[in-house]
């Protein structure tokens, strides 16, 4: 092997335009070769680290409470129609709603959301209804437990379960539906990336010390379960009839 001095007398032998060629494509080379080597960082920690923002917690939870309305809607139509269907998976999903969603969702909402607005000064009147329908949805929820537990349901029983979930519903499509689209995109404003993202990790601690490392996933196959015992599971089922 050459000496360095030696390199750079060769180096400087080659001609100038032949010598610009060859520096840029050692640059070039270089920048691609730390590049490279940024993405692999990346991809590890990408690979090794599951990267779920507040706000995307907050909304898939949302997306187990919307699978649990769509089973209040299925109840309501039994009652309505006079049909035949197992009470308890209506108490199931409405202890779904009390565990998952009452006493862990809501509550991070509660305790990590509302009171930074509160602070800022920021959609105040907004946190002011939502949590007032909190509580609303507690207590209607409190009831749908109870009726769900009934041996033997008369009339005026199950006409007062359907408006307990027809309220509860009506109420809780526009309450996350508000939440999705303004509160939870403007947390970002209010507060810094860093505790944006610690957040996270606070939702992320709460939610495996309430339910376990697979605690999201869990719940998601309860929901799906009762979802089966309605005949509600497949998605397909929804799909509207266009060729008539």
């Amino acid at each position: 092997m050459g000496t360095v001095e030696n390199k750079k007398d060769q180096i400087m032998n080659i001609p100038e335009s032949s010598r610009r060629i060859f520096i840029r494509k050692g640059l070039a080379l270089g920048t691609l070769a730390a590049v490279t080597g940024l993405s692999l960082v990346t991809s590890c920690k990408s690979d090794s680290e599951e990267d779920i923002s507040p706000a995307e917690d907050l909304m898939r939870e949302h997306g187990v409470l919307n699978r649990i309305l769509l089973i209040y809607d299925t109840c309501r139509l039994h009652l309505e129609n006079n049909t035949k269907f197992p009470l308890e998976s209506l108490n199931d999903a409405a202890q779904i709603i009390r565990s998952f969603i009452e006493e862990y969702h809501e509550k991070l909402e509660e305790n990590f959301l509302f009171p930074r607005f509160e602070t800022a000064q920021t959609l105040t009147d907004l946190v002011t209804v939502l949590r007032a329908q909190h509580k609303a949805g507690r207590t209607i929820t409190d009831q749908i437990i109870y009726f769900s537990n009934m041996k033997i349901m008369q009339d005026e029983d199950a006409a007062r379960l359907k408006n307990l979930m027809t309220g509860f519903n009506r109420m809780y499509r526009p309450h996350e539906a508000r939440e999705d689209t303004v509160l939870f995109p403007a947390i970002r404003k209010i507060i810094s990336r860093n505790e944006y993202f610690s957040l996270g990790e606070d939702f992320e601690k709460k939610e495996h010390e309430l339910f376990g490392e697979d605690g999201f996933e869990n719940m998601v196959e309860k929901v799906a379960n009762i979802e089966k015992s309605l005949d509600i599971y497949e998605l397909s089922e929804f799909t509207p009839d266009i060729t008539s």
